[in-house]
């Protein structure tokens, strides 16, 4: 039985995902280091901190530290998660649908909280959240399950009474180990990776979550 619910907030509720990924590609550009779109698979979803450790451990070199690297890197997206990032297609109608159940929604994200905090002011979504928590908060982030079990916690459920919808295969995997029911809304880019059938549900929009869809995975 579904007892709460926990969206992702990249590329699930805001199209913020591309964002992450252009300016990871610009910052690393700068430090003489090519990273493709297919290569940007391997670290998305994963925190800030994370994510540059990961590709300083496959280019060595003489680079800034990774604290100030990291610093760098969310500094820029402030900017961008004022004036670029969007609201998904349905974002509203379906955390909305989940309230009208009567169920608790909370928000579990790898970025930052000042960055969170951002998206929840400009688009007025803090009201629907009874719990926003950001895996700043863990030693690991995802796909480590717990920045979701320790939210399932503070949402005052059981990780198997939960069901998150996640857009990375990383936070489909850390959703999974907490032993929550999944639904995965890849990118376009991922539609056809194989690795999403991890999930129980797989979506190409916020608008496909309906009343039919939340039975079958409540059953």
């Amino acid at each position: 039985m579904i007892k709460g619910v926990i969206f992702d907030m990249d590329g699930v509720l805001t199209d913020s995902e591309p964002l992450w990924q252009r300016t990871e590609v610009d910052i690393f550009r700068e430090l003489g280091i090519t990273l493709t779109e297919e290569m940007q698979v391997q670290t998305k979803g994963l925190r800030s901190d994370e994510m540059v450790h990961y590709w300083y451990s496959r280019f060595p070199g003489s680079y800034p530290p990774q604290e100030s690297l990291v610093e760098e890197y969310e500094k820029r997206m402030i900017d961008l998660f004022w004036t670029k990032a969007r609201l998904m297609e349905g974002a509203d109608r379906a955390i909305r649908f989940f309230k009208e159940l009567n169920l608790p929604v909370a928000l579990a994200s790898s970025s930052p909280m000042f960055l969170i905090n951002i998206i929840l002011d400009r688009f007025g979504l803090r009201k629907y959240f009874s719990v926003i928590y950001s895996a700043e908060h863990e030693p690991y982030g995802k796909p480590h399950p717990n920045v979701y079990l320790n939210t399932a916690k503070l949402l005052g459920c059981h990780p198997s009474a939960c069901l998150a919808i996640e857009d990375s295969f990383h936070g489909v995997i850390a959703a999974r180990a907490a032993r929550m029911k999944v639904i995965a809304m890849p990118g376009p880019g991922e539609a056809k990776d194989r690795r999403f059938g991890a999930a129980d549900r797989i979506i190409s929009s916020l608008n496909e979550i309906n009343r039919t869809i939340f039975d079958e995975l409540n059953h």
